[in-house]
């Protein structure tokens, strides 16, 4: 299990370290990222990415914190029409609470890669660790989704995802404008926690949550 950082970045998302996998035998090389640890309330995702080395990555592809959401939805759509595979994971707020942010982050990671079909050989991991519970050849890369094709094609699907899902959310509790901030720590968020107090879908464990429920 190999963990490191490229050492200089490229001027675009390319598929290097992707190919390097697959000069050494992979063949399918899988890409994994999560959104949603820093958030207040809200599920953490993450997804697992398989790209077709056959099809040309979509235009703008990038960290998805760095695209709009329109272009994020735009690529997120190319995504689901030519990647090979894509699987999702999502570790609710009492789980998270449950568990700690960290573990259930590797918790919905663990979750994306069980449901690519077909399965990867080799993965790409954001972060700096890797999953110890997954017993596949793989490298955890300090901001990978700055490098890697296939973490930030899983960057974009888990945040589509998710603000989605966040969206929906908000017709549930609209006092606290999930559809805005989908679940950050926003000033307005903070004035909602202080009016209505925490929702289910808060994180009760995280401290802004706390300070503003007790």
């Amino acid at each position: 299990m190999g963990r490191s950082s490229p050492k200089a970045r490229p001027s675009l998302i390319c598929t290097a370290l992707e190919e390097e996998a697959r000069s050494g035998g992979f063949h399918l090389v899988a890409g994994v990222d999560e959104v949603g640890r820093g958030a207040l309330a809200g599920p953490v995702v993450a997804a697992a990415v398989i790209l077709d080395p056959r099809a040309p990555l979509p235009h703008k592809l990038n960290d998805s914190k760095l695209l709009a959401a329109a272009e994020r939805e735009r690529i997120a759509a190319e995504l689901a029409r030519t990647s090979i595979a894509i699987g999702l994971g999502a570790v609710e707020a009492d789980e998270i609470d449950r568990l700690d942010i960290l573990r259930a982050t590797q918790r919905a990671m663990s979750m994306a890669i069980e449901r690519l079909d077909p399965k990867p050989d080799f993965l790409l991991i954001d972060g700096h660790l890797g999953l110890r519970d997954v017993p596949l050849p793989q490298r955890a890369i300090v901001r990978g989704d700055a490098f890697s094709a296939s973490i930030a094609a899983a960057s974009v699907i888990a945040k589509t995802w998710r603000d989605r899902l966040m969206r929906d959310y908000d017709a549930l509790y609209p006092q606290y404008g999930f559809a805005q901030h989908v679940g950050y720590g926003t000033r307005a968020h903070l004035a909602a926690l202080r009016a209505y107090g925490p929702c289910p879908l808060h994180r009760r464990s995280f401290r802004g949550v706390c300070a503003k429920s007790a």
